[in-house]
C-alpha cells in the first residue's frame, strides 16, 4: 500500500504548529499537570518537580520533571514525535492520556525548548525538541534529534556507518542548542534516574510576561511554584488557581503517586473526606451516549475489516486445498503450506468473531443508562470556595464550577462543594483537559448536579435552623463578606476540626489512613515521611492491613411533579415573556422612513376608491392576484385626472369624501342589531353636529393639512361617534367596525369588531373568517386593544391605506427622495399581504 501511494504528496508539520498547539492551555498549571499525567500513566510511584539554575537561559531556570515510571525504549520514544498518536486510547482503560499530545503542548506552553532523557531496560534515549534551534537555523519543518545509548556500556546504539553519521549529526545539534556542551554532560543526566526505569523532562527558555518577568514564579517561595502577579487582583482567587502545590494536592480524585515540589512532598487530599456532612447521590441517565456511540462505530469498523480479512484468508486456504487435490503426489512442503494457510484463516475467523461479539456488546450498552455518583458537603474552613469539582478518570477537569441555586445570588447552597468522577465512556475531555468535548452533555451534567445539590440542601435542614446561625456557629460573623476567612478563635478552630476527618497517606504503601481525633493534632501538619507504623489506631498501624473504605451516607433525589395547572401557568408565563421580547424586537427593527419636505399629496377621487373596491371584490371571488388588479386600477384612475388647480381639486375631493362618510354612517346605523337604542334627541343632536361641521368646512374652502388620509381605525372612531349601541357610554373606544388586536391562544391577532354588547364586544379575526371562530371580550381586559396606526409616508394616498386595510402593510423605499428632487411623484409602492406574499407595484 505504501508503494502504491509513495509518489503522492504528504502533509507536513510546520514548526509554527509547536507554538499554535501550545496555546490550547489557557490555564498554565494545566500545562504542568500534563507532565504529571504522563508520569501517573507510566505507573510512577514518585514524581519530582524542581528547578535548576542557569543564568545563560531566559528566566534563568530549567524546570525539571523526574519520575520512576516505566520509561521508554527508542521505538516508544520515537512515537512522541507523532502528534495525535497514542497507545493509551481505549475505552476500557482508566489512563488519563488519550490524544498523544500532552507532552508537546504542555512543554511548549511552559517554555520554548524541551530535552527528554528516558531509560528502560538496557537502553537510554535522549529526545530534543527545540523551537530555538528551528528559529536560529530558519527551518520550516520540525526536526527532532533522537540519539540512543546502551545503558550498561554507555556506547551508541548504531549498526552501520550511515547510522553513526546520523547519530553524530544529532549530537552536534543538541550540544549546540542545549545547555550541555559535551556528550559526557548528556550522559550524566541519566544518572538522575536512579531507578531501573524512568524519565526526566527538562524545559528551559521559559515564557515571559509582557512586563519581562517569567510567567512562573520560581523564586519567591522555596517550596512552591506560583503564578506571577501580572497586575490583576489575585487575592480573591482560590489558592488552587495560583499555587501549583495546592493545585496538585487535589489534582487526582484518588491520589496514588507521591508528588514532590522543590524537594518538599505535596500533602495530597481526598476532597470527599474534607467535607462536613458529606452525602452521596446516584444519578442515572441515557443522555451520555456520544462517546459510547463513537466507540461502537469504531469497533464496528474494526469488525468489518476483520471479517473481510478472514474471508480473504479462508478463500486463499480453499484455493490452496483445491490446488493440492489436483496433484497426485503432493510434496511435504505443499501440505505444510496448506495447513499453515488453514491455521491463519482459522485465527482470522476467531478474531473476527471476537470483534463481532464486542460490537454487539457495545451496541447493547448504548441502551443502558450511565450511572454517576455525586458527593456533596460543606466546606467549613473556607465557605467562599464552593462549587462543583468535576473529575475525569480521577483527573481534575473543572473546579469551583457553580450550578443550580448557587447562581441565583441567595445564600442557599452557598459553601457547598460537589464532587463527581466521570469515566471516559460517559464524557470525553478536550485536548487540554480543562473542559469537555461535548458541551451539551456537560450542561446536562451540571443541570443534574444542580438538582441534586438542592436536594442535599433540603436534606441537611440548614435552612430551617437558619443559614446565618449555622455559619455563625463555626466562626463566621453574620453579615460579613462571604469570601472572608473564618475566625481564628481557638474554640472555633477546635469545633471545625472536630467535625472533619483527619486523613494521611502512608509513605511506603500509599494507603490512606484515618487518624482518630485528638486535641494535639489540631492545626498539626503530619510529616511527609509518615508511615502506617506511626498510626495511633492499633487496627490500622500496619501496611499489610487493607485500606479503610469511605463510609458516606447516601441520599435520594425526590422530584416534585407539577400539576396541569402549574404547567399551564408556567407555559403562559413563558409565552408572555417571549411575546414581550418579540414586541421589543419589532420596535427595534421597525424601519424608520426618512423625513421629506412637506408636500401636498395627490389624493384619489371617489372613482379610484370604487376601482379599488371592485378589485377587492374580485379578490374575494378567488383570484390569487386580485390585489395586483386593485393596484393597477388605482394607477389607471390617477393617470386620467385633469390638471386642475391644486386648491380647487382638494376642495372637491374633500366634499366628496364628507358625503361618502355621511352615507357610510347612515348605512352602519341601519345595520346595527336590535338593542336598546338611544333616544331620538341624542341621535339628532349628533347628526346635526356632524352636518354643521361638514358644512362649515365646505364654506371655508380650506383644504386639509398635508398629511396621509385617515386610517381605517380613524374612520372607525368617527363611526363610533355617530352611533351609540345600547347603553354603552360614549367613552367606550370600541364600536362595530373598529380595528383591534386581540390575544387568542397566547398570540396577538388582528381583527374587527362585529358586535357590541353592554359590557363586551365580539371580534372577528382576519385569518379566521368563520363565525364559529369569533370571540367575545369584555371592555376591561388587557387581551384587547385598538390597532396601532401604521405611520405612512407623506406621499401615501388613501389608495395605499386601502391596501393597508386589506393586505396589511404599506411602505415606501428611498425612491421618494429622488422623486421629490425631480418635482414629480414617482413613488414605488411595496405591499406585503398577511399571507406573507410580497408584491411590488411601480407607479
Amino acid at each position: 500500500m505504501a508503494g502504491r501511494y509513495g509518489c503522492l504528496s504528504r502533509a507536513q508539520l510546520s514548526v509554527e504548529y509547536l507554538h499554535t498547539n501550545s496555546t490550547t492551555h489557557e490555564f498554565l498549571f494545566g500545562a504542568l499537570a500534563e507532565l504529571l499525567d504522563n508520569s501517573r500513566d507510566a505507573q510512577a510511584k514518585r514524581c519530582s518537580v524542581y528547578t535548576v539554575r542557569d543564568d545563560t537561559l531566559r528566566a534563568g531556570r530549567i524546570l525539571c520533571f523526574l519520575d520512576d515510571g516505566e520509561g521508554m525504549d527508542p521505538d516508544e520514544a520515537a512515537d512522541i514525535i507523532k502528534f495525535g498518536n497514542s497507545s493509551k486510547r481505549a475505552a476500557e482503560n482508566n489512563l488519563i492520556g488519550q490524544y498523544g499530545n500532552g507532552l508537546k503542548s504542555g512543554s511548549m506552553r511552559i517554555g520554548k525548548d524541551l530535552i527528554l532523557f528516558t531509560k528502560r531496560g538496557s537502553t537510554m534515549t535522549c529526545l530534543f525538541m527545540s523551537r530555538s534551534f528551528h528559529e536560529k537555523e530558519r527551518l520550516k519543518e520540525v526536526i527532532v534529534p533522537l540519539p540512543s545509548w546502551d545503558a550498561n556500556t554507555k556506547r551508541p546504539l548504531v549498526r552501520t556507518p550511515a547510522e553513526e553519521e546520523r547519530r553524530q549529526l544529532e549530537i552536534d545539534i543538541i550540544l549546540k542548542h542545549s545547555p550541555f556542551r559535551t556528550e559526557r554532560d548528556l550522559l550524566d543526566q541519566f544518572s538522575a534516574i536512579n531507578t531501573p526505569s524512568g524519565t526526566l523532562v527538562m524545559i528551559y527558555n521559559l515564557r515571559l510576561l509582557d512586563s519581562g518577568q517569567p510567567e512562573l514564579d520560581l523564586t519567591s517561595c522555596p517550596t512552591d511554584i506560583r503564578l506571577s502577579d501580572d497586575g490583576d487582583d489575585m487575592e480573591r482567587l482560590p489558592l488552587e488557581k495560583k499555587s501549583f502545590r495546592s493545585y496538585s494536592s487535589i489534582l487526582y480524585c484518588n491520589p496514588r503517586m507521591k508528588i514532590y515540589i522543590q524537594g518538599c512532598r505535596v500533602i495530597s487530599r481526598r476532597l470527599q473526606q474534607c467535607l462536613y456532612k458529606p452525602r452521596a447521590y446516584n444519578f442515572s441517565s441515557k443522555r451520555f451516549k456520544t462517546r459510547s456511540e463513537q466507540d461502537a462505530a469504531r469497533a464496528e469498523q474494526q469488525a468489518k475489516l476483520a471479517e473481510e480479512k478472514a474471508r480473504e484468508l479462508e478463500e486463499a486456504a480453499r484455493v490452496a486445498v483445491a490446488q493440492m487435490g489436483l496433484v497426485v503426489t503432493a510434496s511435504k512442503e505443499a501440505r505444510a503450506a496448506v495447513r499453515q494457510a488453514q491455521t491463519i484463516a482459522a485465527d482470522a475467523r476467531s478474531e473476527a468473531n471476537l470483534l463481532s461479539k464486542i460490537v454487539q456488546s457495545k451496541q447493547k450498552a448504548l441502551k443502558h443508562p450511565k450511572t454517576l455518583t455525586f458527593t456533596f458537603g460543606f466546606n467549613l474552613n473556607s465557605r467562599g470556595q464552593d462549587g462543583m469539582f468535576v473529575y475525569n478518570c480521577s483527573r481534575l477537569i473543572k473546579m469551583y464550577e457553580r450550578t443550580g441555586v448557587q447562581l441565583d445570588g441567595s445564600n442557599r447552597c452557598q459553601g457547598v462543594v460537589g464532587i463527581v468522577d466521570i469515566p471516559y465512556v460517559v464524557l470525553e475531555p478536550t485536548h487540554n483537559k480543562q473542559d469537555f468535548a461535548d458541551a451539551k452533555e456537560y450542561r446536562h451534567l451540571l443541570k443534574a448536579m444542580g438538582e441534586h445539590l438542592f436536594q442535599y440542601w433540603k436534606d441537611t435542614g440548614i435552612e430551617s435552623q437558619g443559614v446565618d446561625k449555622f455559619w455563625e456557629s463555626f466562626g463566621y460573623a453574620p453579615g460579613m463578606r462571604w469570601d472572608l476567612p473564618a475566625s481564628d478563635d481557638p474554640k472555633f478552630i477546635r469545633k471545625r476540626a472536630m467535625q472533619l476527618l483527619s486523613e494521611v497517606q502512608c509513605e511506603k504503601c500509599l494507603k490512606w489512613r484515618t487518624i482518630p481525633f485528638s486535641v494535639k493534632n489540631i492545626g498539626k501538619d503530619f510529616p511527609p515521611d509518615w508511615t502506617c507504623s506511626m498510626n495511633t489506631d492499633p487496627a490500622r498501624n500496619n501496611c499489610a492491613v487493607s485500606e479503610q473504605k469511605l463510609n458516606i451516607p447516601t441520599g435520594t433525589l425526590h422530584k416534585t411533579t407539577k400539576s396541569d395547572a402549574e404547567k399551564k401557568a408556567n407555559l403562559v408565563e413563558q409565552m408572555e415573556k417571549q411575546q414581550k421580547k418579540l414586541e421589543e424586537l419589532e420596535k427595534r427593527t421597525r424601519p424608520v422612513m426618512p423625513e421629506l419636505p412637506a408636500r401636498s399629496p395627490v389624493r384619489p377621487t371617489t372613482s379610484s376608491r370604487e376601482a379599488l373596491a371592485a378589485a377587492v371584490s374580485s379578490k374575494e371571488t378567488g383570484s390569487p392576484f386580485s390585489h395586483v388588479a386593485a393596484s393597477l386600477a388605482i394607477v389607471k384612475q390617477q393617470t386620467k385626472r385633469k390638471s386642475k388647480p391644486l386648491k380647487r381639486r382638494l376642495i372637491e375631493e374633500e366634499e366628496e369624501e364628507e358625503e361618502e362618510e355621511e352615507d357610510n354612517d347612515e348605512k352602519e346605523m341601519e345595520e346595527v342589531p336590535a338593542s336598546p337604542s338611544p333616544s331620538k334627541k341624542v341621535r339628532a343632536e349628533a347628526q346635526t353636529t356632524k352636518e354643521d361641521t361638514s358644512r362649515s368646512r365646505r364654506k371655508s374652502g380650506r383644504p386639509r393639512k398635508n398629511h396621509c388620509p385617515s386610517t381605517d381605525s380613524d374612520r372607525d372612531e368617527k363611526e363610533s361617534e355617530g352611533s351609540v349601541n345600547g347603553d354603552i357610554s360614549s367613552a367606550t373606544p370600541y364600536s362595530v367596525g373598529t380595528r383591534v388586536d386581540a390575544l387568542r391562544n397566547g398570540t396577538w391577532l388582528a381583527g374587527r369588531v362585529t358586535k357590541v354588547d353592554s359590557h363586551r364586544v365580539c371580534v372577528k379575526f382576519d385569518h379566521q373568517r368563520s363565525d364559529r371562530n369569533d370571540k367575545w371580550y369584555p371592555y376591561a381586559t388587557s387581551d384587547l386593544k385598538l390597532q396601532q396606526k401604521v405611520p405612512l409616508h407623506p406621499y401615501c394616498t388613501s389608495d395605499c391605506f386601502d391596501h393597508l386595510s386589506v393586505f396589511g402593510v404599506c411602505a415606501h423605499d428611498s425612491i421618494f427622495q429622488t422623486a421629490h428632487q425631480q418635482r414629480r411623484p414617482q413613488p414605488r409602492l411595496v405591499f406585503w399581504s398577511r399571507s406573507s406574499t410580497q408584491m411590488t407595484v411601480q407607479l
